[in-house]
């Protein structure tokens, strides 16, 4: 197996154990699991950058690399609801867009039928990302006594529920339109990806 492969397993093998470490009541395992999902992220843009540089790119490796994508960010996100931080069903809502096109791409693939990316949806995987990093590092850092002293004040309105609510709001009416966008622009090929032509 290549190292581009090599590091999305480790990206699938490290996501229950930031799970795990994250909603663990031990603040020291909170910071674990911070530091966890920040190496899986690494990893995934490492093996991208690897695949690319040295064309190490292989059938395996593009059906998993972005499913270990999906299945790192949908934990964290599963995690922040556990956490009361985030809403359930912004969650269901960006994880089920996300496995949706994440799947229609697979699977062309597999059919040979070129499904092209979006600039659109790099963007909104982008902002995604961001605010998902925000969260994860301001909720780690309210628990952390160093950090957290003195910036009681600040603290308090980066964590204020109706500013998460409203990012996590805007975050899931981003993914699902850019996702119904790519549906609708793409509707010819998916038509064409689920006829009985070769």
């Amino acid at each position: 197996m290549v190292l581009p492969n090599q590091l999305t397993v480790l990206r699938i093998i490290l996501t229950p154990i930031f799970f795990i470490l994250l909603l663990s009541e031990d603040t020291f395992l909170k910071q674990m699991a911070l530091g966890v999902f920040l190496g899986a992220a690494i990893t995934d843009w490492y093996d991208g950058w690897l695949a690319r540089k040295f064309n190490y790119i292989t059938n395996w490796g593009r059906v998993w690399d972005p499913l270990a994508d999906k299945i790192l960010t949908s934990a964290a996100f599963i995690a922040l609801v556990i956490l009361g931080l985030v809403e359930l069903w912004m969650v269901i809502v960006i994880i089920l867009r996300d496995f949706i096109i994440t799947g229609l791409r697979i699977f062309s693939d597999y059919r040979n039928i070129p499904f092209p990316t979006s600039i659109y949806a790099k963007w909104k995987t982008f902002i995604q990302m961001i605010f998902l990093y925000y969260l994860l590092f301001v909720y780690v850092g309210s628990l952390t006594t160093q950090i957290y002293i003195g910036k009681e004040k600040i603290f308090e309105i980066l964590l204020n529920q109706k500013l998460i609510f409203f990012g996590m709001l805007f975050i899931t009416l981003l993914t699902l339109h850019s996702g119904l966008t790519y549906l609708f622009r793409n509707r010819q090929l998916i038509k064409k990806l689920f006829s009985n032509e070769n």
